[in-house]
């Protein structure tokens, strides 16, 4: 990780550690085989390592010093802290207070890293501007991404994930965001969070690291977010059906490669086109456009932007093989993704459509349900075929079957591509979406290389 330079004795008092040495550093890292003589190594305590293990090995490769909750060795070279990864936090807020600019933090069930995307290609126009890389969003890869700033950043985009209550409201306080945004509250770890009311209140925990009367952008037409009131801070609502938007769009026209539509804000109106399928990515485009206008770009240049949005990984690319098309959308999948994946579907049929659905995991007691609710998804979108593949997946086929559409369930991942393969033909639009543990890709991967 690239940072300026900060005093080590600094560092200590970030984290409240217990330092003899002077001197500077200019990187942190956590991991052992990446240290050099200006190196803070923090030795973090995980599930199945414990990275105390591995300090003698970083200071015999000249790390310039070790945070550590053990006194593993005699060397002056260690700061003692009592938690490790509280230290790697305190740490991170320390160095993010050095930079007086604009931070945008943002969360959400479902499309924070395609709305993260979407955010940095309407800031960057005007600022030098450093974002969460991939998906590192949570109590570690945040803390990465804040080490990241350097001199030159003049804005950063900080994506939020979680998996129970207190890791936002860390994260938040960490960062200190200036502008924050809730994409939308729905069943992503539900297991965890027991309800979507709990999901909404692990969500808007965004608001503890920031100032009174900053403003929070969310989704207007999300069910829960429609509702939700907080007169401590400026509430700006976008979307498309809802009552008391703020940014709003009107006039959307879909086509293979994206969608054009209005954006209308506070009595002004502007042609949009975001270069990503599906009407979730209006959302998306809605809530980047509010962040500019927020940060003092007009509505043109906000809508300028967004036109500029790249996609990240295995999030929902479209291929064209053999006069069919592919919609590759395997990075994660929940109900609310699953949902909008077959809308996007449906948007881009041609002759018959083809949803190649895999198990959503971390479900627990919500999962058979869910399943189930994806499969009439499914069925009311209009899908010809529905093939799934998992253990749980097997609750979307029955949903179909139920409702009187035709689906097949798998448990063998060749079987089913053997079966696919045997009915793909020209004009089929196919969906493939699962959540990333079942690696869906391997079926169009394999598709690809021998289909001929």
């Amino acid at each position: 990780m690239c940072m300026k330079k900060l005093l080590i004795k600094s560092i200590a008092e970030f984290c409240n550690g217990q330092c003899n040495i002077d001197g500077y550093i200019n990187k942190i890292s956590t991991d052992s085989r990446d240290i050099d003589e200006n190196t803070l190594f923090v030795a973090l305590i995980g599930e199945r390592f414990d990275a105390h293990d591995f300090i003698p090995d970083v200071l015999s490769k000249g790390a310039k010093a070790v945070v550590c909750s053990k006194k593993v060795c005699d060397d002056e070279r260690l700061i003692l802290v009592d938690d490790t990864g509280e230290a790697l936090l305190r740490i991170a807020h320390g160095y993010r207070k050095t930079f007086e600019i604009p931070f945008v933090a943002l969360t959400g069930s479902v499309g924070k890293t395609t709305t993260k995307g979407m955010v940095y290609a309407v800031v960057k126009q005007k600022f030098n501007t450093l974002r969460t890389a991939g998906n590192l969003n949570n109590e570690i890869g945040v803390p990465k991404t804040l080490f990241c700033l350097e001199e030159y950043h003049q804005a950063a985009v900080i994506e939020m994930g979680m998996n129970h209550f207190g890791e936002i409201s860390r994260l938040s306080k960490t960062t200190e965001p200036d502008i924050a945004c809730i994409t939308n509250v729905g069943t992503a770890h539900i297991e965890n969070l027991g309800s979507r009311e709990g999901i909404l209140k692990a969500k808007t925990e965004i608001l503890d690291g920031m100032k009174k009367g900053s403003p929070l952008i969310i989704n207007g037409d999300n069910e829960l977010l429609s509702q939700y009131e907080n007169k401590d801070y400026k509430i700006i609502r976008f979307g498309i059906d809802g009552d008391n938007l703020h940014m709003k769009a009107t006039d959307i026209k879909p086509d293979s490669q994206g969608s054009t539509f209005v954006a209308h804000y506070n009595g002004e109106k502007a042609e949009v086109y975001v270069p990503a399928v599906g009407i979730h990515n209006v959302y998306n485009a809605l809530c980047a456009m509010c962040v500019g206008v927020e940060l003092g770009y007009t509505l043109e240049e906000a809508a300028e932007g967004v036109k500029y949005f790249e996609s990240e990984g295995m999030r929902q690319k479209i291929t064209e093989f053999k006069g069919m098309t592919f919609i590759e959308d395997c990075y994660n999948a929940n109900l609310d993704s699953m949902c909008a994946s077959l809308e996007t579907l449906k948007t881009l049929k041609k002759a018959r459509s083809i949803a190649v659905l895999g198990d959503m995991l971390e479900l627990g007691e919500f999962s058979a349900k869910a399943h189930y609710q994806v499969g009439e998804k499914a069925y009311d979108t209009g899908c010809d075929i529905v093939l799934t593949y998992g253990e749980d997946a097997v609750n979307i086929a029955d949903a179909v079957i139920n409702a009187g559409g035709k689906a097949e369930a798998y448990k063998d991942k060749s079987e089913l591509t053997a079966y696919l393969m045997g009915i793909l033909k020209e004009n089929d639009t196919i969906l493939f979406k699962g959540s990333r543990g079942m690696k869906m890709e391997e079926i169009f991967d394999y598709i690809y290389k021998n289909m001929y």
